[in-house]
């Protein structure tokens, strides 16, 4: 394991300094569906990933990093969209078509494009999920990679030997388990796709562009996106091996079904719903588990390649490590299984920052956007952050843990449902069907008493429906919470203003 790296680094230079002076290089490296619980050295869950521990001990963790929701099913998409434009949710479903993303690309206004004009020399490799091509904003890009590896849903055999939702709706029991799909089974494509897992072909890029990076003068941008944690949740064998069912433990939030999962959308038509059985049973839960915990331990050996091959190339020093990723996952809070949901297990990130002058083993409970960090390597860079960039930097809270940065967070998923956290206090509403949730955050960190229906609360719920209002409007949602069925299918998003919550 990689301990302590770089934390001594130019100890005496501000980072502010560093700015001025020689330019940092910053590597961003970045997961898929990897809720904030599952880095080891956080204590919630026992799962193994002590190259990731190692960033917690190294730098500052921003402890409630959020992603601010999605306009479609593919949360990822809205996601990276916000991160590469900098706009807000309702500003980026404005411009997430492939002409206007085109438009983007034409205008350089994409996050590593103006890395490019900073001066650095940009890498890329891994998920994409963006309407634009890497190689066209990137300087050196490979292996881009679609939304998620190939899936099981369609794939059956005339013999019945594999049924049609083959990968779906699995595993019904032990017996289903022993005869079905097998995370390690590489005939079944995926992350097997052309012969080397993705996630060690991700590894591989950004080992290769370390080695090209240390052959250029520029300082590096390099945006390494592992598809990993998303399903097909496939890894070696040695990796379920890790964990036994008898290590898994059953969330303390489980639920067989959720009382709102077919009206807020995650019911059997969601595909990311339909791994696993309805109603849930805890032994489809922990075997979910058990796959999603052993390739998260697989990618972060993964990353383990990547500190090291940074460390022995001298360029460490002078580097910004973030890691984060673009949304959470349930994995059987709740009853749910995927991140179409306003529960901290889908919308909330680990977030960890490594570098010169950041404060080793910190922790910041300031909420912020995991997009923030757009802004905070522009200003790293020296770059000027430009006028249509909604998120903000981060070096203010990373040299002074008490600046003001947002008031409280939002969430929302297509007209269906919506969220504000304030304080110790989440609030979510179902527009839709007029369901409602409340959570004193701080009593019940993981949401399992909802406080709606308490009427000592009816001063709070008003409170906090009042100032999603204010902040949805504030946003331009397009939802009309009196209307969310028409006023949806009539959004027409329009451009985005700066918003100080």
């Amino acid at each position: 394991m990689i301990k302590h790296f770089i934390i001594s680094a130019l100890a005496g230079l501000s980072i502010t300094a560093l700015a001025e002076t020689e330019k940092p290089n910053i590597l961003f490296i970045f997961a898929d569906d990897l809720s904030y619980e599952t880095i080891g050295a956080f204590g919630i869950l026992d799962i193994d990933t002590p190259h990731l521990d190692s960033m917690v001990e190294g730098g500052t963790t921003f402890t409630h990093a959020y992603n601010m929701g999605a306009y479609n099913g593919a949360v990822c998409v809205a996601s990276r969209a916000m991160l590469n434009t900098g706009r807000f949710v309702w500003g980026t479903y404005q411009h997430d078509t492939g002409p206007k993303m085109k438009e983007e690309v034409k205008s350089g206004r994409m996050w590593s494009q103006l890395m490019s004009k900073a001066g650095y020399r940009t890498y890329m490799t891994g998920k994409w999920h963006v309407k634009a091509k890497p190689a066209d904003i990137f300087d050196v890009a490979k292996n881009d990679r679609p939304g998620m590896p190939k899936d099981f849903w369609s794939k059956g055999s005339a013999d019945g030997t594999k049924p049609k939702h083959y990968g779906y709706f699995r595993p019904v029991d032990e017996e289903d388990y022993k005869n079905g799909w097998k995370p390690w089974d590489t005939s079944n494509g995926g992350f097997w796709e052309g012969g080397k897992h993705w996630s060690e072909v991700v590894a591989d890029d950004a080992l290769d562009f370390i080695a090209d990076a240390k052959e250029h003068k520029d300082p590096f941008f390099m945006y390494i996106a592992f598809n990993a944690s998303h399903d097909p949740r496939q890894a070696p064998k040695e990796y379920i091996d890790r964990y036994p069912l008898d290590r898994i433990k059953l969330p303390d939030n489980y639920v067989s079904k959720y009382k709102y999962q077919d009206e807020i959308g995650c019911g059997k038509s969601l595909r990311d719903a339909a791994l696993a059985p309805f109603p849930r049973t805890e032994f489809a839960v922990k075997v979910h588990r058990q796959e999603y915990f052993a390739l998260i331990t697989h990618m972060d050996d993964q990353i383990g390649r990547i500190l090291q091959a940074l460390e022995e190339s001298g360029k460490a020093d002078n580097t910004y490590i973030v890691f984060t990723a673009d949304h959470g996952l349930a994995v059987g809070r709740h009853g749910l299984i995927g991140k179409q949901n306003m529960y901290d297990h889908s919308v909330r990130v680990p977030f960890m920052v490594v570098g010169p002058n950041v404060e080793p083993g910190a922790e910041n409970p300031a909420p912020i956007y995991l997009q923030d960090i757009m802004p905070t390597a522009l200003q790293l860079a020296d770059a000027p952050i430009p006028e249509y960039v909604e998120f903000k930097s981060l070096l203010p809270l990373l040299k002074d843990k008490q600046a003001q940065h947002y008031n409280s967070v939002y969430g929302a998923y297509k007209n269906q449902q919506r969220m504000i956290q304030q304080g110790d206090w989440k609030y979510i509403t179902y527009p839709t069907c007029g369901g409602e949730r409340l959570y004193n955050m701080k009593n019940d960190p993981f949401e399992k008493s909802d406080l709606s229906a308490n009427p000592e609360y009816a001063a709070k719920m008003k409170e906090l429906r009042s100032d999603l209002l204010a902040l949805s409007t504030d946003l331009n949602d397009p939802l009309d919470y009196n209307d969310p069925v028409t006023s949806w299918k009539k959004a027409a998003p329009t451009k985005s203003k700066k918003a100080a919550h």
